[in-house]
């Protein structure tokens, strides 16, 4: 696999793999960006943590098939942390096509020689890997704790986070970025009577 070319720009990165992959949109100082705008930003991101230790007993390809197929998921997933959010039910196209995503690949179940289970991921093509882990990816986060999928509290902000906090009262995708924005607004609005 090509290696990226310079370092991750993402503002938000470490999340689990869905939301990772929803975290490849951001708006920066400059205004959108994208890190998926390009075969370089797919390297980079396949390069992250959160897809390394997902993909990592099989690499995919850097190439135009695993982006698309990363773009078709990431757009999935956005309908559906959109549902979540306002806690409805997913639109039945927008479970059609995760569901479409996932059936590109299986979990095989068998007993090893050593009599203990073991778990082997099967995908029909390897540029389907990265897109069809972040698709299991949100299955998990959607059995576990549906509730702790949440966006930025911040209007301008597009990213995503999983709550992991012990009183579920996160509100920020980081507090040095967009907390301290707000705490900075109320304080300036405290100030000036605004």
């Amino acid at each position: 696999m090509p290696h990226p070319t310079g370092p991750d720009p993402r503002p938000l990165t470490g999340e689990p793999l869905a939301l990772d992959l929803l975290n490849t949109r951001w708006i920066g100082a400059e205004g959108p960006r994208d890190l998926l705008e390009s075969e370089n930003g797919l390297a980079i991101w396949l390069h992250s943590e959160p897809v390394r230790t997902h993909t990592a007993p099989l690499p995919p390809p850097v190439g135009r098939a695993t982006l698309d197929r990363l773009l078709e998921t990431r757009t999935a997933l956005e309908a559906l942390a959109a549902s979540a959010t306002r806690q409805e039910q997913a639109a039945p196209a927008t479970a059609a096509a995760l569901n479409e995503v996932l059936s590109h690949g299986r979990i095989r179940r068998t007993l090893g020689a050593d009599g203990l289970p073991e778990s082997a991921v099967e995908l029909d093509d390897p540029a389907w890997g990265p897109a069809w882990y972040a698709a299991e990816s949100w299955l998990h986060l959607v059995a576990d704790r549906p509730d702790r999928i949440r966006p930025c509290a911040n209007d301008t902000c597009v990213l995503h986070f999983y709550d992991i906090s012990k009183n579920g009262t996160r509100r920020w995708c980081s507090m040095a970025g967009c907390g301290n924005r707000a705490k900075a607004q109320r304080h300036y609005a405290r100030r000036t009577g605004a």
